[in-house]
């Protein structure tokens, strides 16, 4: 659902100074300008994060004359996102997650890119199952992947030497988290686990994210038939994990209004021991929360030990606006190539933009799932190592560990409307000692159902 959504390989992309890389993205060089807005950073972002940025915008203006870039603060969130698309206040590039790229699509609602982007140099390179969430039913590819994300446990390295636990050694099952997040609230005061709770999409979405860690499901089948599954027993175990470490065990501290934002800034600020999110986050955590990065260690989600158990993927993709001319769509198309793909496929590129962002004291090397083939995936890896400036051995648990486990995609039908129908659930366990957990996963899955039906 959400991500910063930066890879591995480099965040964001910096240079594509050759013509040629123009060309190829899919149209010559016009003699009459053309702007085009894009999605920038967050909101927040440091001054140095948003510096780096817009020496990227003037780069790839000198590398395109005929080209005027406008960055524009962007964030997605499922309700300004909805509205904006309403509107038509979108910027003419923008960010959609993976769960939202086909069904707008199929609506209309995004641009066509199919003709520009098979003029890619590297379109064979994609990996499928990654381009396949921007591409619609009847083969019209409407967005390209910026990222790919397996969810995670982030927790504060710091909180848990003072806890008297070993940071290099996070918890491997769910019990083990509800432990060690009892240990760290009494002994540091901080909140030992936290959650995102916020009526925002987020609360379902960590929600489903546990559930499947755990071996349960949202829904089966697929589109307007599948059959929403909210109130299954694995559900009503996660919910019941969350009601003891909130209201049993205090150690879930005093805030549940969380969302995305926020819980980056709260544990960055060293308030919060551990809590879920993509694996990419480290890069937010930096640039608009200024993490210390001493205090931060990554380790994948505990899975139990059914064999339905598995980790959520999710992704970001980069998309237009319906509303694009052809001009527009060949700069857009331009615009994408230099700034998210490049870095990924090209080794100049891949360095030059490593180099930069280094020298502005940006991530380089941020765990991510490969958008790209495997083989390029480590080779672009391989380009980029002199410059990696994260602390990958605190997320050695991670690395060394993800790739061993189960890989589920988001639920497919209705996707957001199944997180939002969740939200409240999670909100009244963690303020309500007294709320029924299955009286309210029974109207949430009402909720849930009436959506997929009518394909919401």
């Amino acid at each position: 659902m959400k991500s910063t959504r930066r890879t591995t390989c480099v965040a964001v992309a910096v240079g594509c100074l050759l013509i040629a890389c123009a060309t190829a993205a899919g149209a010559t060089a016009s003699a009459k300008a053309v702007t085009i807005s894009v999605a920038s950073l967050i909101p927040g972002s440091s001054a140095a994060a948003v510096q780096q940025f817009n020496q990227q915008v003037a780069q790839f203006e000198k590398a395109n004359p005929g080209i005027n870039v406008q960055p524009v603060d962007y964030q997605w969130t499922a309700p300004t996102f909805a509205a904006k698309l309403a509107a038509g206040t979108l910027p003419t590039v923008f960010e959609v997650p993976f769960t939202d790229a086909r069904t707008l699509g199929s609506n209309g609602q995004l641009a066509d890119l199919t003709s520009y982007v098979k003029k890619l140099p590297y379109y064979a390179k994609y990996n499928p199952a990654v381009l396949a969430e921007g591409t619609t039913a009847k083969g019209k590819i409407v967005a390209l992947p910026k990222g790919a994300y397996a969810q995670a446990l982030h927790y504060n390295r710091k909180l848990f030497q003072q806890a008297g636990l070993n940071p290099n050694k996070p918890p491997a099952t769910w019990g083990q988290v509800i432990t060690d997040a009892k240990i760290i609230a009494q002994k540091t005061g901080k909140a030992g686990y936290a959650e995102m709770g916020k009526n925002d999409n987020t609360a379902g979405w960590i929600l489903t994210t546990v559930v499947y860690s755990l071996g349960g499901r949202m829904e089966t089948g697929s589109g307007t038939s599948a059959k929403a599954t909210l109130s299954n027993p694995l559900t009503v175990q996660a919910l019941n994990m969350l009601k003891k470490m909130r209201w049993t065990d205090n150690s879930m501290g005093s805030n549940f209004d969380l969302g995305w934002s926020d819980i980056n800034q709260q544990f960055a600020a060293g308030n919060i021991g551990m809590y879920v999110s993509g694996s990419d986050v480290y890069t937010n955590l930096v640039q608009a929360s200024n993490i210390d990065p001493s205090i931060y260690g990554l380790a994948p989600i505990p899975l139990s030990k059914s064999k339905n158990a598995g980790v959520l993927g999710g992704g970001t993709l980069v998309a237009v606006k319906p509303s694009a001319n052809a001009a527009q769509k060949a700069a857009a198309v331009k615009w994408i190539d230099f700034f998210y793909e490049q870095p990924l496929v090209s080794k100049p590129q891949a360095i030059r933009n490593a180099q930069t962002l280094a020298a502005n004291k940006q991530p380089v090397g941020v765990p991510a799932l490969p958008i790209f083939n495997l083989k390029q995936y480590n080779l672009a890896n391989t380009w980029i190592k002199p410059f990696i400036n994260v602390p990958l051995g605190q997320m050695k648990p991670f690395t060394t560990g993800v790739f061993k486990q189960t890989l589920i995609p988001e639920p497919a039908a209705s996707t957001q409307s199944v997180y939002h129908a969740l939200d409240p659930v999670v909100q009244a366990v963690l303020t309500d000692k007294n709320a029924d957990v299955e009286s309210l996963l029974a109207a949430a899955n009402s909720a849930a159902q009436s959506a997929i039906s009518g394909g919401a």
